[in-house]
């Protein structure tokens, strides 16, 4: 954890109006619609002087890139193979604001990747890590994995030193990238990454990216486990993230609205809902080179969702 004053510097609002006014954000509307708000933690709360940040850690215990070579089971990213992040920590964020108002007073908020908040920068200005090329925060401790969260508060707290950049001339990150979301350094082109494509994005996947997504069905590591500071991170000690591990695509492909409910109910995983999700699991049926996969390439051609029979369709022909 760590203090910050509740200002952010002018460069962070210029960095979201370039990011927004080149279409990078794809179709985050959201984050175009509130980036005043995101920009300035007084613009969202016009109380608030300080802010505390807090990072979980979540270390993956092996090496989260070994699944891609298991073609015929889905890649789901790391921070969403246990319980649902934003309920984990913002229960423990909670908890803590109930302590802080109990023996301090003032006034509270709690954030967690659910309002517009400049999670990164204000991470970065209160010493927990800085914004790496790849435009996720980088931990000296913990590398590329952790979770954060915010407390917004009144109180006027002594605030920490922020932490500078220490990627240096490395590029691991940037060259990994399966669909070159990178346009620089420090500079993501969402609408190329798979993180978005399989999450956020509406509608089929654009054909330019449908082999490089590989097995990826929920999610992409690559820039984050090639980062070198992993070298310093420690396996997450939490029961309720522990992950149960790459699942088969057959099962997946074979998943009706209920049953996907169930599979991943308190997962980060169903908030995308079963269209989308199987919509990604035959993508990754159709990358797999599997032909035991034709029979569910086969059925998802004919599913009732038009995106989802789309991708099977793909499959089916990628596959024969």
């Amino acid at each position: 954890m760590g203090f910050a004053e509740a200002v952010l510097p002018d460069s962070v609002r210029a960095g979201l109006n370039a990011f927004v006014e080149a279409g990078r954000h794809g179709g985050m509307a959201w984050m175009a619609e509130r980036l005043e708000q995101r920009a300035q933690p007084k613009a969202l709360w016009p109380e608030v002087a300080s802010v505390v940040a807090l990072g979980l850690n979540y270390g993956p215990d092996e090496d989260p890139l070994a699944v891609l070579a298991q073609r015929e089971r889905g890649a789901i990213s790391v921070y969403a193979q246990g319980r649902d992040y934003h309920d984990v920590v913002k229960r423990r964020l909670k908890a803590l604001a109930r302590w802080m108002l109990a023996r301090f007073g003032g006034d509270v908020k709690v954030f967690v990747d659910t309002a517009p908040v400049a999670e990164k920068p204000l991470a970065q200005h209160a010493g927990l890590g800085w914004q790496g090329k790849h435009t996720n925060l980088v931990s000296r401790a913990h590398g590329s994995w952790l979770f954060l969260g915010e407390i917004y508060t009144t109180l006027a707290l002594p605030p920490d030193e922020a932490e500078h950049d220490h990627c240096g001339t490395c590029s691991a990150c940037l060259d990994i990238c399966p669909t070159r979301a990178f346009p620089a350094p420090y500079r993501l082109d969402a609408r190329r990454c798979i993180s978005y494509l399989t999450i956020e994005h509406a509608g089929p996947i654009p054909q330019e990216f449908r082999r490089a997504m590989g097995n990826r069905i929920y999610g992409c590591d690559d820039c984050l486990a090639v980062c070198p500071w992993n070298k310093f991170a420690r396996a997450h000690a939490e029961p309720a993230l522990a992950g149960a591990g790459a699942p088969g695509l057959a099962e997946l492909a074979a998943l009706d609205d209920a049953a996907f409910r169930t599979r991943f109910s308190g997962s980060a995983v169903k908030r995308i809902g079963r269209n989308r999700f199987v919509r990604n699991v035959a993508i990754a049926i159709g990358n797999s080179g599997t032909p035991a996969l034709l029979d569910a390439a086969r059925a998802l051609a004919s599913d009732a969702d038009a995106v989802v029979a789309e991708a099977g369709q793909w499959a089916t022909e990628a596959l024969q």
